[in-house]
């Protein structure tokens, strides 16, 4: 019986990813199939201090709820930052572009972070994505264990790819040439910032 993960967030393209990262040995649910979920402010000034907001609100939602995970909590923040703009747009990476503070498309983010590098040079627009993931035991209301990822890259100049999402287009990984939009899914997952964390949270996994 793989053991069951629910991931805080109703995103099924990052819910398909982790279920490629984990592997067959774990079964990945998502806040999709938990409608009645309350939604989480994330305004921690971190993304483990959202992270574990996240999963602890969900941990503490399904003791009062009664309902029946037997497994863990996996809760993320992850982002982009960019050096030319001192870190931007770090934690709001989803809601970049947005006047209101709410998450807003990725063409209006792309676009947004492509006005403020204008004019910066190729050699100038480093960037890294970074991932903190927060798990947490089913039942269990304790600091979560932390596991941290990042991916080192630049920005390029215009969009390419419309594989991924979020920043993907934009992104071109260290030694590579094309960006996160062009390369195959199965690249990205031995290369990108979830995939680390990931990575080392299967590993603890199997320790405990």
């Amino acid at each position: 019986m793989p053991t069951q993960v629910l991931i805080a967030s109703n995103n099924h393209h990052k819910a398909d990813e982790i279920q490629k990262l984990l592997g067959n040995d774990y079964l990945c649910l998502s806040l999709s199939d938990f409608p009645d979920a309350p939604p989480v402010v994330e305004d921690a000034n971190t993304f483990a201090g959202n992270a574990v907001k996240k999963a602890l609100s969900l941990v503490n939602w399904l003791k009062t709820n009664n309902e029946k995970i037997e497994g863990w909590i996996l809760a993320d923040d992850s982002g982009l930052e960019v050096d030319a703009l001192e870190g931007e747009p770090g934690i709001y990476s989803a809601r970049y572009a947005s006047d209101n503070n709410q998450n807003c498309s990725d063409e209006a983010n792309n676009s947004k972070l492509l006005s403020k590098l204008k004019g910066i040079e190729p050699s100038q627009r480093t960037a890294r994505f970074r991932c903190v993931i927060a798990l947490a035991k089913t039942g269990e209301y304790a600091q979560p264990q932390i596991f941290n990822g990042i991916c080192e890259g630049q920005i390029s100049e215009s969009a390419s790819g419309a594989n991924g999402f979020g920043y993907d287009p934009l992104f071109i990984p260290k030694n590579f040439n094309n960006s996160f939009g062009e390369l195959d899914s199965e690249i990205k997952n031995l290369l990108s910032h979830r995939a680390s964390a990931l990575n080392q949270l299967k590993e603890w996994l199997t320790k405990n």
